[in-house]
């Protein structure tokens, strides 16, 4: 029995002109197949294609439940598994029907998505490896930010995706947009997204600090959901493909100059989803997006350290001096690229550059200085300790025993008259 496509095109070739014997030659097929369907008429084909059994239909249950487990798996492995099970038919007939339903369970609805103006942004990071000529393989990251309404993209090019270089890119992406959207959409990165706590998304406290500063909310796509990010994911492919594949990449600040000029000019294209030119919909775009706060947000590392008797705090095995009045105290450490911030609270306390290496001990001497001047800090060191070390200890009573033995005190003139007296 040949599949109803065929049949359909017997008939076709038929009306066409084709004789029986073109039609056979056409198809591969016998002339007297030809000849007997197209006497039979459509009618009697339909129902003996459906009516007709198959050595699969006991079979076909667990062949579902085998895609419902996973759908890549293959033809193979599931003829593999039936054969054990009794079936008797052929490799070729289950793979023309596990073709047919992974076909159908691959078909997937999906709602179009358009924000408003000013709405939302989303955001993803992409890297690309560059061979150097003395053959040395270098890793450079892609931060890219796109609009929902306008579509106007934004794109960088860094060495780290860290916390802090992250935030940075957030904070020139919003100077170029020039504002600041309502929501901005990530996936599960590690920069963004914690888990769930209490049922509820958590993300990075630093991010909500962020947020908070700008004035937006951060959203996080579902798992294994990309099409929830598709205006950013085409964009990537947009500018991996348009602008990086062939690229001669030799050094950050021209690469990022050269794609930012990249992406000016696309800004000038009709954008084939909204067919419209992406900077026309920026205009309209721009205005309302949130204003940009007056100051940027401190987007430095954090930590906590406590002052040492001798001044000093540590970090990555170097000694920073501090105030002496902070001893003891629990200060905030900002540290970006090569700077070390010292704040008490929100004052800044003291700026140090960070040295290479390790074991240095880093000071402004103002510090010291002023601790030798205090007098009443020398005074509290010195005379403190006089006092405790001349204080007295306290005394062994005469009437107490030094050790724990039953001792009975008597009167010394009694010894003299037991030993004769004393001579």
């Amino acid at each position: 029995m040949k599949r109803l496509e065929d049949l359909l095109e017997i008939h076709q070739l038929h009306r066409d002109g084709y004789s029986k014997r073109g039609i056979a030659q056409r198809l591969g097929m016998h002339r007297n197949t030809v000849t007997r369907y197209l006497e039979d008429g459509k009618e009697t084909l339909s129902k003996d294609k459906l009516t007709r059994k198959s050595k699969l239909d006991g079979f076909k249950e667990m062949i579902r439940h085998y895609l419902d487990e996973d759908i890549y798996v293959s033809a193979v492995w599931i003829y593999d598994h039936l054969v054990p099970a009794g079936f008797t038919g052929s490799y070729e007939i289950v793979k023309e029907w596990v073709r047919g339903e992974k076909a159908e369970l691959s078909k997937i609805a999906y709602e179009r998505f358009e924000t408003r103006p000013g709405q939302q942004a989303q955001v993803d990071f992409g890297e690309f490896k560059v061979e150097h000529a003395d053959g040395r393989i270098e890793t450079v990251y892609l931060f890219s930010m796109i609009l929902g309404y306008s579509r106007y993209l934004y794109g960088e090019l860094i060495h780290r995706c860290d916390l802090p270089t992250f935030l940075d890119c957030h904070i020139r992406a919003f100077a170029f947009f020039g504002g600041v959207p309502k929501e901005i959409l990530y996936d599960r990165m590690k920069n963004v997204y914690i888990g769930r706590l209490a049922g509820r998304q958590a993300f990075n406290p630093s991010l909500l600090g962020f947020a908070l500063h700008y004035g937006f909310t951060p959203l996080v796509a579902p798992a294994y959901a990309a099409w929830v990010k598709g205006k950013i994911e085409r964009p990537y492919s947009f500018i991996r493909e348009g602008f990086w594949r062939g690229y001669s990449y030799t050094d950050m600040d021209r690469g990022n100059r050269e794609l930012s000029s990249w992406l000016e000019k696309k800004s000038h294209r009709k954008h084939g989803t909204v067919q419209e030119v992406v900077l026309l919909r920026f205009t309209r775009e721009q205005p309302t997006l949130s204003p940009l706060p007056e100051n940027a947000f401190d987007t430095s590392w954090r930590l906590y350290r406590t002052v040492q008797k001798d001044c000093t705090i540590r970090y990555l095995q170097n000694q920073y001096v501090v105030e002496h009045g902070l001893v003891g105290q629990k200060i905030t450490v900002r540290v970006k690229d090569t700077v070390l911030r010292v704040f008490d609270g929100n004052r800044l306390v003291v700026t140090y550059s960070i040295p290479e290496g390790q074991g240095h001990l880093v000071q402004d001497p103002r510090f010291y200085e002023a601790l030798r001047k205090d007098a009443e800090m020398t005074q509290r060191k010195y005379t403190q300790v006089k006092r405790w070390k001349g204080r007295a200890k306290a005394t062994i009573s005469p009437l107490k025993p030094l050790y724990d033995m039953d001792v009975e005190y008597r009167p010394l003139d009694q010894y003299e008259a037991a030993c004769g007296g004393l001579s």
